[in-house]
């Protein structure tokens, strides 16, 4: 019987072990789990929100690499989130569901997102706000952006919260998960 494949996606500094310390909490034993590590622990040098040029070809090395590991769904924190993102953004499909905790589109402001329906994909962000990393109005803009190619958006805002995954972000982690398999 084949397994879904979920990819978990570390943030800038973290590794594979890292992310992947998270499984237990996800209940996904049903679940192929891939977490690849990111060079250096970064998988591109400046922040998400610089321009374009100033993460290449870093970034466009990242998005390949997740995208050819042809996740069902994607999980990711802070710079994952980030990619876990921009994967469904470049590379529209249906999918089980895009799990993005503290994170948003990759690019300056002003940046507009083309591209293809994603086909009522779910899609979950989750952010501390304010937060030092990720501003929340880039996670509002994400959302919009999504929605508008056919994702179904829930954001969820913690007020006052520090830069780190929290229980109630992992609890809806694991019924976006479990709600995919049936």
């Amino acid at each position: 019987m084949h397994k879904p494949k979920l990819i978990l996606l570390h943030g800038r500094g973290g590794t594979a072990a890292d992310i992947l310390r998270l499984r237990p909490y996800l209940g996904a034993e049903d679940w192929e789990v891939v977490a690849p590590q990111a060079p250096g622990g970064s998988w591109y040098p400046d922040r998400f929100i610089a321009p374009f040029e100033n993460n290449q070809p870093y970034l466009d090395r990242a998005l390949q690499l997740i995208n050819e590991l042809q996740g069902e769904a994607l999980l990711g924190f802070s710079q994952g989130a980030c990619l876990a993102l921009e994967v469904a953004s470049r590379y529209p499909r249906k999918y089980r569901a895009i799990l993005a905790l503290t994170g948003g589109l990759i690019g300056p402001p002003g940046t507009q997102w083309p591209g293809d329906s994603l086909d009522g994909t779910p899609i979950y962000l989750s952010s501390p706000d304010p937060d030092g990393h990720v501003p929340f109005a880039r996670v509002q803009e994400s959302a919009q952006v999504l929605q508008a190619r056919g994702a179904q958006v829930e954001v969820q805002r913690l007020p006052g919260a520090a830069h780190q995954i929290y229980p109630q972000q992992l609890q809806a982690a694991r019924e976006y998960l479990q709600r995919s398999q049936s």
